[in-house]
């Protein structure tokens, strides 16, 4: 399999909400970098992550663009998230179904075939002037408990 074509099964798999299938995509030691947050590595962080996502969020990836560095070791991948906020989540304005529609972007590491980075990035204060207009100003980072 490429470069593209493990990016493009990747979002595939997400978008199918095919967990198993999405996660035998990454190496054991897979590096997550979480927009505006910590760093984790492993699979099993990865999956409880993604556990919590599933559970807050529902999410759609469209419009995808991969773009592939020509050893195959890198790739990047430019999107637009199209999601309904589902239950709250910690640190966030309390969800009610909201929806929302967020380009976003992610990076990427292959090694041996699998994905062993993912650092994605999309622009919180515009999530947050989607589900919650007036609490967009304030900061949602743990330790910042601004918003009501």
């Amino acid at each position: 399999m490429t470069t593209q074509e493990l990016i493009q099964a990747y979002y595939a798999a997400f978008n199918a909400g095919d967990m198993p299938a999405f996660l035998a995509l990454l190496a054991e030691d897979v590096i997550h970098d979480i927009n505006q947050g910590e760093r984790q590595i492993g699979k099993a962080a990865f999956a409880t992550f993604m556990e919590k996502m599933n559970r807050c969020y529902r999410e759609t990836l469209q419009e995808i663009v991969v773009m592939t560095h020509e050893e195959g070791t890198r790739a990047a991948a430019e999107f637009v998230v199209h999601g309904e906020y589902l239950a709250d989540d910690e640190g966030l304005p309390p969800a009610r179904g909201q929806t929302y529609q967020l380009p976003a972007g992610a990076f990427f590491e292959i090694r041996d075939g699998q994905v062993a980075r993912i650092s994605n990035y999309y622009n919180l204060n515009d999530w947050l002037q989607q589900v919650a207009p007036a609490a967009s100003q304030a900061d949602p980072r743990p330790g910042n408990e601004t918003l009501g």
